[in-house]
C-alpha cells in the first residue's frame, strides 16, 4: 500500500537527531550560564563559589539570604514563565495555523491586565495582584471560548477575530483605568504592563505547571505534526481534530494566564522563540515543544537579569528588553528567509 502523502510529508519535515542533540548541547549550558548570571549579578555581586555554598545550605550571612530568598525564587519564576510563554506560543501557532500567532493574540493578556490593574487600584497586596491577573486571564479565556464557539461551529478565523475584539475591549478598560488612577498608582500600573518580575517570589506553581504542561502536550505531538498539514489530512489519519483543538486552546490559555499573572505582559518570547527553534530543528512538535520551553525560559531569565543589572539600582521593565531583542531578531529572520 502506498504511503499517505500527508504522512510522508510530515515525516520528511522531521529534523535529524544529530541537529537536535547539537542544539540541546548549546541550550543546556546556556541555561546553566543564565542561572549562574542571575544568582551572582546584582547590586551586591556574589562570587559563584558563595552561590554554590548558599544553594547547598551553607552560611546564613546576607549574601546567602540574598541568593536563597531573593535571586533564586526570581530566577526560577522567570525561567518558568519564559518556558510557559514559548510553549503557549508554539501551541497557538499550531492551533491557528498562523506563524504570527502568539500567547496574547486571543485577549488573555488583556483580561490579566484588567484583573491586575483593578487589584492595584484597590491597593491590594502583591499576591492579590497576581490572583487578580490570573482570574482576569481565565475570565477572558472563557469569554473568547464562549463567543467563538457560538452554535457549535469553530474555525481558526472565528476564534482569532473573537480574541482580537475581546483584547480591544480589555485595552479600552485598561486605558480608562490608567486615566482615572492617581499618579502614584499609574506608575506601578505602567511598569506591570511592560513586564515586571520584581515581585515574582513564588516560582513553584509556574514550575509545576511547566513540567505538567510538557507531560501533557508531548503525547499530543504526533497528532500536532499531522494537524500542521491541515484539518482534512489530520481527520483522514484518524486525529480527533475537534478534541485536539479544545485541548490546545485550553492549555495555551492556561500557560499564558499563569505567566502573565506572575511577570506581567512580556512580549515577543512566545512569538520569536518558536520561530527560531523551528528554523533550527524543523516542525517536529516532539522536538520543538520541549526545546522551545527551554529556550524561552533561558531567554526570559537572561533578559530579566539584564533588566535589573543594566542600570542598577534602578530596574528596567523586562518586557522592554525582550522587545529590544525580539524585534531585530524577527526582522533578521524575515530578511534572511523572505519566502518562509
Amino acid at each position: 500500500m502506498a504511503a499517505n502523502p500527508a504522512l510522508a510529508a510530515a515525516r520528511r519535515s522531521l529534523p535529524g537527531r544529530s541537529r537536535a542533540w547539537l542544539v540541546l548541547a548549546v541550550l543546556l549550558p546556556g541555561a546553566a550560564a543564565a542561572f549562574a548570571w542571575a544568582l551572582t549579578a546584582g547590586e551586591l555581586s556574589i562570587p559563584l563559589a558563595d552561590v554554590a555554598g548558599a544553594l547547598a545550605g551553607a552560611g546564613d550571612d546576607m549574601a546567602a539570604r540574598v541568593v536563597r530568598e531573593l535571586r533564586l525564587p526570581r530566577a526560577l519564576a522567570t525561567f518558568a514563565c519564559g518556558g510557559l510563554l514559548a510553549l503557549a506560543g508554539a501551541l497557538m501557532q499550531v492551533l491557528l495555523r498562523n506563524p504570527l500567532a502568539e500567547p496574547y493574540v486571543l485577549g488573555i493578556s488583556g483580561g490579566a491586565a484588567v484583573g491586575a490593574l483593578g487589584a492595584i487600584t484597590l491597593g491590594a497586596a502583591t499576591f492579590i495582584v497576581h490572583a487578580g491577573a490570573f482570574a482576569g486571564a481565565l475570565a477572558a479565556m472563557l469569554l473568547v471560548f464562549g463567543l467563538a464557539h457560538g452554535d457549535g461551529s469553530w474555525t481558526q478565523t472565528r476564534l482569532l477575530l473573537t480574541g482580537v475584539i475581546v483584547a480591544a475591549g480589555c485595552g479600552a478598560v485598561v486605558t480608562l483605568m490608567l486615566a482615572l488612577a492617581p499618579a502614584t498608582q499609574a506608575q506601578s500600573m505602567l511598569f506591570w504592563l511592560m513586564g515586571d518580575a520584581s515581585s515574582a517570589n513564588r516560582p513553584w506553581p509556574a514550575l509545576v505547571l511547566l513540567i505538567a504542561g510538557l507531560l501533557l502536550v508531548l503525547p499530543l505531538a504526533r497528532d500536532l505534526n499531522v494537524l500542521v498539514r491541515g484539518e482534512l489530512a489530520a481527520q483522514a489519519l484518524g486525529v480527533r481534530v475537534r478534541r485536539l483543538r479544545y485541548a490546545l486552546y485550553l492549555l495555551a490559555s492556561l500557560f499564558t494566564a499563569a505567566a502573565v499573572s506572575l511577570v506581567g505582559t512580556v512580549g515577543f518570547v512566545g512569538l520569536i522563540v518558536p520561530h527560531l527553534v523551528r528554523l533550527l530543528l524543523g516542525n517536529d512538535q516532539r522536538v520543538l515543544l520541549p526545546v522551545a520551553a527551554l529556550a524561552g525560559g533561558t531567554l526570559l531569565l537572561a533578559a530579566d537579569t539584564a533588566a535589573r543589572t543594566a542600570m542598577a539600582p534602578m530596574q528596567l521593565p523586562v518586557g522592554v528588553l525582550t522587545a529590544l531583542i525580539g524585534v531585530p531578531a524577527f526582522l533578521f529572520l524575515l530578511a534572511r528567509h523572505p519566502g518562509r
